[in-house]
């Protein structure tokens, strides 16, 4: 039986567990069989939406997420917050998005009736953004 294509996305920017398991989980929907493609921000879209330049490069994000088990392919997003486009081009029957993109889930939900949308839950209680903070106050507390 052949499973569904399901589309992820996210920044993975300092890929941590809680990347991995909603890969994981996201890959689960799709049942036996299933197709995770996930699409991953470019840096330009990063620095639009959350105000901050990347640590790691989009070229790079892309390999390490695509480097990860569930992950069939990683494809970077369009360059103009494309969505539709993207959703058009890979096709997928689900897409599930993390706890942290209820606003794209709306406009997604609005926009495309071609797939079923999950706002998948916070796995773990580790954060890109609280890793950032760590770092960086490390970094000032050792100068």
């Amino acid at each position: 039986m052949m499973g569904k294509k399901v589309l992820a996305a996210g920044c993975f920017d300092l890929l941590h567990y809680g990347h991995l398991k909603y890969l994981e989980e996201a890959k689960k929907l799709g049942g036996e069989g299933a197709e995770l493609v996930v699409v991953v921000a470019r840096d330009a879209t990063i620095l639009k939406r959350k105000g901050h330049r990347p640590v790691m490069n989009e070229g790079h994000r892309r390999a390490l997420v695509g480097a990860l088990k569930p992950v069939d392919r990683a494809i970077l997003g369009g360059p103009d917050l494309d969505t539709a486009r993207v959703i058009k081009d890979v096709k997928p029957d689900i897409i599930a998005l993390g706890y942290d993109q209820k606003d794209l889930a709306e406009l997604v939900e609005r926009e495309v009736k071609s797939a079923k949308v999950v706002l998948l839950k916070k796995y773990g209680d580790v954060s890109s953004s609280a890793i950032r903070r760590i770092v960086y106050s490390s970094e000032v507390c050792h100068r």
